[in-house]
């Protein structure tokens, strides 16, 4: 009677999860779910000439050995890495692309065609962001969200069999890329990672360490949700462009996506308050680490970006390995959305050793600064 009882309940909960996904999303508070998530994907990508492959890669549920998986949960239930692979020359260098916090990889949708051009382009979701897996975020401290973004990583590299490669990190991204490349000595180039000290908050920082997140406004207004994105993504990006402002299709589709990545569930979003102070200073500095890196890096910024280069100054004085520093004209903290074209030579030229045999002879693209 009791497996009756069970079967019973399971079957309710399923037709009850069915009935719900029929409902209309305007009949819905929060009018998303991980499928509109990946139809958005696949409507932004179609502005992609460059043929690609999506896949969900099975990480497991946790780092092998270890007593505390990502999500705290007894469960075993694997959890996936959203995966997006773009078509190259064969030979061509590996190059992953990790976006930063907020968004997902559907972000560098301006970049994917000229950047297949010269590698062999893998962007992913980070976990808890974007269409991969969204798990309960139950970390307690720095040292365990670190684990959580480079485990997982670590996990879908071994799933993806590779070996060497190019880490391309905007952001947080960068900050993950250059925490693992510490760990797991793989070639980096980060841009933007967090290298500022830590610096005192304003009162308002009890918010922050609520773990009040700019997506809980966007789920707080429900059906009024997706204007808020658009007026975001109106006004920010291409903001400081010049003649390479998002079209009116694509500011549609971005809109569209973004609001549905930031609706989803709460997941790896909540990493915030552990990684960084109010004011995005960064509680475990990378420059405390400098000396430490082992990879030759490139750090890529706007001109405008409200991220201060000048950490990455300092952060060069004590790397015992190459470093360059780059800034991209017209452009912000989104420098890859702001000026695509810039910021592609921007990479080419920070990843000339692997794409040219001649690469002693190859300067630097005109417009860019190297500091």
């Amino acid at each position: 009677m009791a497996e009756d009882f069970s079967a019973s309940v399971a079957a309710t909960t399923a037709t009850n999860r069915k009935k719900r996904s029929l409902w209309p999303s305007v009949l819905r508070w929060i009018p998303t779910s991980t499928d509109h998530i990946i139809a958005a994907e696949k409507r932004l990508l179609s502005v992609i000439k460059t043929p690609y492959k999506t896949e969900q890669v099975n990480i497991g549920s946790g780092p092998p050995g270890s007593n505390i998986r990502w999500f705290r949960s007894a469960s075993n239930e694997p959890r996936f890495i959203n995966t997006v692979s773009f078509d190259s020359k064969e030979g061509s260098p590996t190059l992953v692309m990790v976006h930063g916090y907020g968004a997902s990889q559907g972000f560098f949708f301006r970049n994917f065609d000229a950047l297949a051009q010269h590698f062999r382009v893998i962007a992913i979701d980070q976990l808890g962001w974007g269409g991969s897996s969204r798990p309960d975020f139950t970390c307690k401290s720095t040292e365990e969200t670190e684990a959580w973004f480079i485990d997982s990583f670590e996990q879908w590299r071994k799933a993806k069999n590779l070996s060497n490669f190019i880490l391309l990190g905007h952001s947080f991204g960068g900050y993950v890329a250059a925490k693992y490349a510490l760990k797991k000595q793989s070639i980096c180039l980060s841009g933007l990672p967090g290298l500022e000290q830590h610096g005192k908050a304003p009162i308002i920082n009890h918010l922050w360490e609520s773990n009040f997140t700019p997506q809980k406004i966007v789920r707080g207004l429900g059906p009024l949700g997706p204007d808020l994105v658009r007026r975001y993504t109106s006004a920010r990006f291409g903001a400081y462009a010049n003649g390479d402002v998002l079209t009116e299709e694509e500011s549609r589709l971005l809109t569209d996506y973004v609001y549905h990545t930031l609706a989803a569930k709460a997941s790896g979003e909540l990493c915030l308050k552990y990684i960084f102070s109010f004011g995005a200073f960064a509680r475990m500095p990378l420059l405390h680490s400098a000396s430490d890196w082992k990879v030759p890096t490139t750090f890529i910024y706007g001109f405008q970006d409200w991220m201060s280069y000048q950490g990455a100054q300092e952060a060069r004085k004590q790397m015992k390995v190459p470093c360059e520093i780059i800034r991209v004209p017209q452009a912000g903290h989104f420098v890859f959305i702001d000026n695509p074209a810039a910021f592609h030579s921007a990479v080419f030229y920070a990843c000339r050793r692997f794409i040219s045999p001649d690469q002693d002879n190859i300067s630097l693209p005109e417009g860019l600064e190297s500091i």
